[in-house]
């Protein structure tokens, strides 16, 4: 008997496949233009030359000396990486004892969360750079400048989301996994790290790889917490773009090379990724 998928289309197909051509081209179309713009000269971008006449892919050679930009995608992954991870696993450790546990102010917690996601981030930049200067001049510790500020300052963004997601997903785990374990003598920490943690790397995954995109992304922190030996790949990029303003030519070829570099490992780690993204955004969606 043949199946019926009718049922599970929104869209008639003609008009399916029309969003999708639409969706590609919207995505494709700037990437080709950034990709041709990278391996032409300067003098055909800014005439407005689409097709290279001539594929030069010395820019790709030239950004390392001139944008700086080694250092920079050093130091991005070095930030986001540590606030993936460590967004990652405290989250799943505040979810665990969320969604395990009845304690008094665990609503108030929740909503807590959800609070502190309609806070927008430009607001705690003033605040946040007061309280690391100030722990500069009190105790001592330098901060701001340092790889650490950022690291700390992403987490107080990231962790609230990531929590969502990992309670969502934690919410769809079996108790009876736990009781079972139990049974066995497993404490909570051993419920924890032998049953929740194997069992939530979707959750896991896309926790830490969103934690990932802000810290590698965010322009705004970074140029106001660091220096330029701490500079990230984004401020990097913002530097070499605010140099070339006012130039007779702007070196176009190099500035859409270094942002093609720059976005080359969320796109690797996306396809990695891409099976526990989609289970991970899915978890809860059925009950």
């Amino acid at each position: 008997m043949k199946r019926d998928s009718s049922v599970h289309q929104l869209l008639p197909r003609p008009l399916r496949l029309a969003v999708i051509a639409v969706l590609l081209a919207s995505v494709l179309i700037p990437l080709c233009y950034m990709f041709f713009a990278s391996v032409n000269s300067d003098l055909s971008v800014a005439a407005g030359e689409f097709w290279p006449q001539q594929l030069d892919f010395g820019n790709y050679l030239r950004i390392w000396s001139t944008v700086e930009l080694g250092g920079g995608l050093v130091n991005s992954l070095i930030v986001a990486g540590a606030v993936a991870v460590a967004s990652a696993l405290l989250a799943t450790l505040t979810a665990y004892v969320l969604v395990r546990f009845s304690f008094l102010g665990r609503l108030a917690f929740l909503r807590g969360l959800l609070a502190l996601q309609s806070i927008p981030g430009t607001l705690m930049l003033l605040p946040v750079f007061v309280l690391f200067a100030s722990l500069a001049t009190v105790f001592g510790v330098q901060v701001i400048g340092t790889r650490w500020a950022l690291v700390v300052t992403y987490l107080t963004f990231a962790l609230p989301f990531s929590t969502w997601v990992m309670v969502t997903y934690l919410r769809g785990l079996p108790r009876e996994l736990d009781e079972a374990a139990r049974i066995d003598g497993a404490s909570s920490w051993g419920v924890l790290t032998r049953i929740v943690v194997p069992l939530s790397w979707p959750g896991l995954i896309v926790s830490g790889i969103f934690a990932f995109l802000l810290g590698w992304n965010d322009v705004l922190f970074a140029s106001v917490m660091t220096n330029p030996e701490s500079r990230t790949a984004a401020v990097a990029l913002q530097v070499f773009g605010a140099t070339q303003e006012g130039g007779a030519i702007p070196v176009y070829g190099q500035m859409m090379a270094a942002a093609l570099v720059c976005a080359l490992p969320v796109v690797v780690l996306y396809l990695i990724f891409q099976r526990y993204l989609i289970s991970g955004l899915t978890a809860g969606g059925v009950k």
